[in-house]
């Protein structure tokens, strides 16, 4: 599933394209995606003008000028792709529709926006705007972690005492958002932090640490344009690149990178999810 920095990979890739300007025509070619779509939806969208775009954790808000602001979740592999519209020195022609086209958003200066979604795990609402710190997906998210409230004294106060691997305490959303498996793997492995390790037990030092370190990892992410493990692409159809630096991410039997370091990365299973680390460098 696309983290933080996919999603906010896709949001500036779609910004200079949408931002004030009009939704000429929304084409919604189904009921539902991952749940159904809200009632109207095409007839509140159409003639609409966003006015701005954000993110918060991994959702993509769409203020528009009815009053409404539209969610987007790109779910596990949906795509937003951009055509019609030069970027740069390239103009991408507006694509054949394709099977898995489901809403696609046709701009005032001539762009299409598609989202296509082949295992319709995505997902499209609307909202009142200004509402979202209420609304059912938002509402229990931790803060940003490139935002100003979250901070280190913020960090050592969440994690005090919890019994939980830091793992699953730095993947739990109620505690900072938009963090997933592949980018707090990396983190660990920086930290020198073994995933496996109660979060109640670190030193507070060491939990002031990963501050610095998450938002190192995800500003690293998003100028690569994010990380193209499956499905995840680029508005422009091009892949992202970080994950040629993965350190340890699906690294399983490979050379620690650490110099002078003699291990192979590892693989454990937490929760369902394969946390990859060295078992030399992370204790």
């Amino acid at each position: 599933m696309p983290e933080l920095p996919e999603v906010e990979t896709v949001r500036r890739g779609l910004a200079p394209v949408v931002e004030g300007v009009q939704i000429t025509q929304a084409d919604v070619n189904r009921p539902d995606l991952r749940w159904p779509f809200p009632e109207r939806m095409a007839d509140r969208l159409t003639g609409k003008t966003v006015l701005r775009l954000r993110r918060r954790s991994k959702y993509i808000l769409a203020d528009l000028d009815s009053g409404e602001t539209l969610l987007i979740h790109l779910g596990m592999s949906g795509r937003m792709t951009i055509s019609g519209h030069t970027v740069g020195d390239f103009h991408h022609p507006h694509p054949a529709a394709a099977k898995h086209d489901h809403v696609v958003f046709h701009m005032a200066n001539d762009a299409r926006i598609t989202f296509n979604d082949s295992r319709r795990f995505g997902a499209m609402d609307l909202m009142a705007t200004g509402t979202e710190a209420d609304f059912w997906l938002i509402r229990d998210l931790g803060p940003e972690p490139l935002g100003n409230s979250f901070d280190e004294d913020y960090l050592v106060a969440r994690l005090k005492g919890r019994n939980t691997p830091i793992k699953s305490a730095l993947l739990d959303q109620r505690i900072v958002s938009g963090l997933g498996n592949i980018y707090v793997c990396e983190v660990l492995y920086r930290a020198g932090i073994h995933p496996g390790r109660k979060a109640g037990e670190i030193s507070a030092k060491r939990i002031r640490s990963l501050v610095p370190l998450i938002r190192e990892v995800l500003n690293e992410a998003i100028a690569a344009g994010g990380s193209s493990l499956r499905d995840y692409r680029q508005t422009d159809g091009e892949l992202g690149y970080f994950q040629h630096n993965f350190a340890v991410y699906d690294q399983v039997g490979n050379p620690c990178p650490t110099d002078g370091c003699q291990r192979t990365i590892d693989r454990i299973v937490q929760s369902g999810r394969s946390s990859f680390f060295c078992p030399q460098c992370q204790r």
